[in-house]
């Protein structure tokens, strides 16, 4: 056996090819000769763009109620919510917040998660395991995705929004119980999944279906209850639910709605929860005051699917290969990578600020740019966004 002494001499002096992390630097080249490198840029707070590459759909986010409801959170609680759920860290405005949740969603509970991509890890590894089946749509967020992985189910990967597809998953299963799970705006392409036929089918097949509506609460449905509500099936058994506060609700954090029996089963077994530090009192004051606005203003969320077609057919308009939206999203296609990362730099040197979507977020030829309306644009914002897209439109390079 080496001496001990041997094991501890330096490796300060090594070629880099000896490190174990040196593979890095060639995986870094590959993506940067791919176009698809990607960095953060720190946004100032006082950032003179047109802002239509964020999530705060409807414009909350800075809204005086919403802050100051966040600063008396932050008074009354502190600034941290001190431990785990199941620990200290559930205040009265959490359960507050899980209330006025559930009866906007017409639910019967609600359970708060640090934010959505825990509350939907939370779910489906709490109602899936190996001997169970998950259904998964071709174009599901990447935690969605994720969840499944760590689930240890069978996943059925199904093309999108192919409904016959799903029920032949069903119908053709070993397994006895089975997770059909979907996004109900899809938050790339901006399309709605086909809700009822989905959960037409699970209900056919003894499944249950897994709506994550990210993009659709606070934007979709009657008074922004979501398109969950607005394909009848609030409240129905067989139907779970996971929401953000991170866009409508302009806040931070993430929900589960649905039945008291399946919150209480996601307290006993959601390790994405009970193993989490609870979300921060200012994030649950924050939310909580932005969905007392949605309620007091219903007409809040058409005003931004009204915005979004209005983005939609000004880039029809200007010639550029645009997706039809049902909520806040219209994608703008540009192709291959770097020429959606050129368009994306052409509008922000412009005043507007889009995202930029590549692969893996999204198949390969398909990268775009990522346009979201907020409920709060004005008709001189919007007449700006006209003339940057037309300019746009007219360089032979960027389409």
């Amino acid at each position: 056996m080496a001496p001990v002494a041997s094991l501890l001499v330096s490796t300060v002096d090594d070629p880099p090819s000896a490190h174990p992390l040196s593979w890095l630097a060639e995986r870094a080249e590959q993506r940067r000769a791919a176009g698809l490198r990607r960095r953060l840029v720190p946004r100032a707070a006082d950032a003179p763009s047109i802002d239509l590459a964020g999530n705060d759909y409807l414009g909350l986010t800075r809204h005086p109620e919403v802050v100051a409801a966040a600063i008396a959170a932050v008074r009354e609680w502190g600034a941290g919510s001190t431990g785990s759920r199941l620990v200290t860290g559930t205040t009265e405005l959490h359960a507050e917040l899980e209330a006025e949740l559930a009866e906007h969603a017409g639910t019967e509970s609600a359970l708060v998660f640090s934010s959505g991509y825990l509350a939907n890890l939370g779910i489906i590894t709490a109602l899936a395991g190996r001997g169970d089946l998950i259904v998964s749509d071709s174009l599901n967020h990447a935690s969605l995705i994720d969840a499944a992985r760590l689930s240890r189910a069978r996943v059925a990967i199904t093309p999108h929004n192919d409904v016959e597809a799903v029920a032949r998953a069903l119908a053709e299963r070993r397994e006895e119980r089975a997770l059909v799970v979907v996004e109900s705006l899809f938050s790339v392409d901006g399309d709605t999944a086909p809700l009822r036929e989905l959960h037409t089918a699970c209900r056919a097949h003894g499944a249950v279906l897994v709506v994550d509506e990210a993009h659709g609460f606070g934007v979709a449905g009657p008074g922004g209850r979501g398109a969950v509500a607005d394909a009848g099936l609030a409240g129905q058994p067989d139907v779970v639910v996971a929401a953000t506060l991170s866009k409508a609700l302009a806040s931070q954090g993430g929900a589960v709605l649905g039945t008291a029996e399946l919150t209480a089963h996601l307290v006993d077994a959601a390790r994405s929860m009970i193993f989490d530090t609870g979300l921060a009192p200012a994030s649950a004051g924050a939310a909580l005051a932005a969905l007392r606005l949605i309620r007091r203003d219903p007409g809040l969320p058409e005003l931004v699917r009204k915005r979004s077609r209005e983005l939609y057919e000004v880039s029809l308009e200007v010639g550029l290969r645009a997706t039809a939206p049902s909520g806040a999203v219209t994608s703008i296609v540009m192709g291959e990578p770097e020429a959606a990362v050129a368009a994306a730099a052409f509008c922000l040197e412009r005043g507007l600020r889009v995202g930029c979507f590549r692969p893996p977020s999204v198949p390969d030829g398909l990268s775009r740019l990522r346009v979201t309306a907020r409920a709060d644009l004005s008709d001189l914002e919007t007449q700006r966004i006209r003339a940057v897209l037309r300019e746009l439109a007219m360089k032979p390079s960027q389409v």
